[in-house]
């Protein structure tokens, strides 16, 4: 055996760099840590040694792989493209051509190597990179890291001409690129100037597939963060673990959405890319045994994306949610607002679904507009059209059409049940006060009785008090006391009811009051704060032109105290009875005169101050007529409460509709 081999690779100089034009600065690190992957090693380091100015000075890549086989160095440094590693392919380190990337960071790399207990070196300069020289070491001479292991390869990088990263943003580097190997072998190790390389964060999903006998180890890696090469592969290693075949899976390029599929099968024993005279016997990808292997690791592929994309998208929609990209449906009731919320959130999230590419990299005024046209499309009677849209646009396959076709049908349908659930309750409620009021006013409703039965069913006074929430302290106190001074100028008398026989029923009841401030918006969908005051008159009296001065004694106290003069303060004072004095016009001429404005009960319309006049009869009929057509179809039945009594009534009209 000759002590020193000189020889050169089978391409020119420029050839080899033109292979390596695009590649990162740490790019060489990773070819050599794949290469001592490549012979059989279980751990790699690589230690970065920087001068007083904190320059890199000098590199160490240390295996304890098998070494370099000094009399095959023809073979393996004089190859491009052409690796002798056929049976171990490697992942990164293939075509024997790794090696010669230290040209990216340096002018020199020496191979200090100790393989069957020879020790060698091999020399390698950038200028002129495709010639190598080799030379046999004594003991002495050789790296006293080999000598404690006893076998394995140092590879030292000297006179740099790049840069390299910080230390901790390198380990994360070199994390990202190794972490399915690491991963699928846990007996192996990436040390970085010290520190072991860690796992990315990930998910896995592991399955057994059998096709004929043959048994397949499948694992899918989802990680958080984007790999290296920023595509999805499916690695296929065989029954030792070792690397045989890689190929670009089908979860390839799919927005934020990372994955590494590794398959371990004793099938890969015999593998080859393709088969010749060499290895008739061998399997390859067009086997019909991998082909059906395929078909099955595809769904479930399919299963871990789908499951991924659909908490993606309750993310992706709630970021959106909370950045305000949905319409804020001003002036729309409650209900109304919450079903065109949800079902444009849902069309939104089924779309993200179905291609997350129309939402992909698009900036906040791009989503928005998407969301609001589909919100005012999916509710313009064109839901068919929609969908055609989406069809020709979205470029779908048909299982994934269907799908899309399924999710905007049942959240349809899901939408108009949570519809129809909630009119059927309160047309219930409607039904049971009608009743109360006609047969229980007298002796029933207390102050506690009726006051939560208001809170449960403010919808009732019409879709802008959907809810109003729970008291202001500050403000009802305040609203209160002015109440009580208004209060005590005129007390109850026998003019208040239509029957003396009704008068010593009310002296036994005292009226009810509600006052809450809330955000809400104008009819310019300007924010503003809403200021609701409710008097509700005990159902024995007859509302009359006394009652209608109290609600605007209310009204000029309110506007006289600095505290409520802000613009952003509207005020709605509402008056409730059970009915109308027959005898009184005052309050009948007022309802009258703002007939033509389309707000029921108004009395006073000013822009900040507007006051009402309402009676529980005109409240449950505008219930009725507004949702008639749907009443009348859903034929709700129309239930007899002549056996129930007041306190199950009661008790039922005081839970929330």
């Amino acid at each position: 055996m000759n002590n020193v081999f000189k020889g050169s690779a089978s391409i020119g100089n420029s050839g080899i760099k033109k292979h390596f034009k695009t590649a990162e600065s740490w790019q060489p690190l990773f070819e050599l840590a794949w290469n001592g992957f490549d012979a059989a090693a279980s751990s790699v380091s690589i230690t970065v040694f920087e001068n007083e100015m904190h320059g890199v000075e000098r590199v160490v890549v240390l295996d304890d792989g098998d070494g370099i086989e000094f009399d095959t160095l023809n073979d393996t440094f004089g190859s491009f493209n052409d690796s002798a590693k056929k049976i171990n392919l490697a992942m990164k380190g293939e075509h024997g051509r790794g090696r010669l990337a230290f040209h990216l960071l340096c002018r020199n790399a020496s191979w200090f190597t100790r393989f069957s207990n020879v020790d060698a070196v091999i020399d390698v300069a950038e200028p002129t990179i495709k010639d190598f020289e080799g030379r046999l070491l004594e003991r002495s001479e050789q790296r006293p890291e080999l000598l404690t292991q006893g076998k394995g390869t140092l590879v030292e990088l000297t006179h740099f001409t790049g840069v390299l990263p910080e230390s901790d943003d390198l380990r994360e580097i070199f994390s990202v690129e190794f972490g399915w190997y690491l991963a699928v072998h846990p007996e192996k190790q990436v040390v970085l100037n010290g520190v072991p390389v860690l796992v990315p964060k990930h998910e896995v999903v592991q399955k057994e597939i059998v096709i004929e006998d043959t048994v397949f180890q499948a694992q899918v890696f989802r990680w958080e963060q984007r790999p290296t090469s920023e595509r999805s592969y499916l690695y296929l290693l065989n029954s030792s673990g070792a690397p045989v075949y890689k190929v670009l899976s089908s979860l390839n390029q799919k927005p934020n959405f990372f994955t590494s599929i590794c398959v371990i099968s004793a099938w890969a024993d015999t593998f080859s890319k393709e088969q010749d005279l060499l290895t008739p016997e061998a399997h390859t990808p067009a086997s019909p045994t991998w082909k059906r292997f395929k078909l099955q690791l595809d769904r479930l592929s399919q299963s871990v994306y789908g499951d991924f994309l659909r908490v993606r998208a309750e993310e992706v929609v709630q970021s959106y949610e909370d950045e305000g990209y949905f319409p804020s449906y001003a002036g729309m009731d409650d209900t109304e607002k919450e079903w065109r919320h949800q079902y444009t959130r849902e069309l939104v999230r089924n779309i993200y679904i179905a291609e997350p590419r129309v939402f992909h990299k698009t900036n906040k005024k791009q989503a928005k507009l998407i969301i609001r046209l589909l919100d005012r499309l999916a509710v313009s009677n064109e839901n068919d059209a929609l969908f055609e849209v989406l069809e020709g646009a979205l470029d779908l396959d048909e299982k994934s059409m269907q799908d899309l076709a399924k999710q905007l049908h049942r959240t349809s349908l899901e939408n108009i049940v949570s519809s129809i659930e909630v009119l059927q309750r309160r047309a219930t409620a409607v039904q049971q006060l009608r009743y109360v009021m006609n047969e229980h006013y007298r002796e029933v409703l207390e102050t506690p009785d009726l006051q939560k039965v208001i809170e449960a069913n403010t919808w009732l006074f019409g879709p802008r008090y959907e809810t109003i929430g729970a008291e202001e302290d500050t403000f009802a106190k305040i609203v209160r006391r002015m109440r009580d001074e208004v209060m005590r100028r005129s007390p109850l008398s026998v003019d208040d009811v239509d029957e003396d026989a009704d008068f010593p029923g009310a002296q036994r009841q005292v009226d009810l009051f509600m006052a809450r401030k809330f955000p809400a918006f104008d009819s310019l969908g300007n924010r503003v704060y809403k200021c609701i005051v409710v008097e509700i008159k005990r159902p024995a009296i007859s509302l009359n032109k006394k009652h209608l001065r109290q609600l605007e004694d209310y009204a000029e106290i309110i506007a006289s105290e600095p505290q409520f003069k802000s613009e952003k303060m509207h005020f709605e004072l509402i008056l409730l009875g059970r009915q109308i004095s027959s005898a009184d016009s005052i309050i009948t001429s007022r309802l009258n005169a703002h007939v033509l404005r389309n707000d029921p009960g108004l009395v006073t319309d000013d822009p900040r101050m507007k006051l009402y006049v309402m009676n529980w009869y005109t409240l449950l009929d505008g219930f009725e007529l507004t949702h008639g057509f749907m009443l009348d179809n859903l034929k709700l039945k129309r239930d007899d409460y002549t056996d129930a009594t007041k306190e199950g009534l009661v008790a039922e009209l005081q839970v929330e509709h």
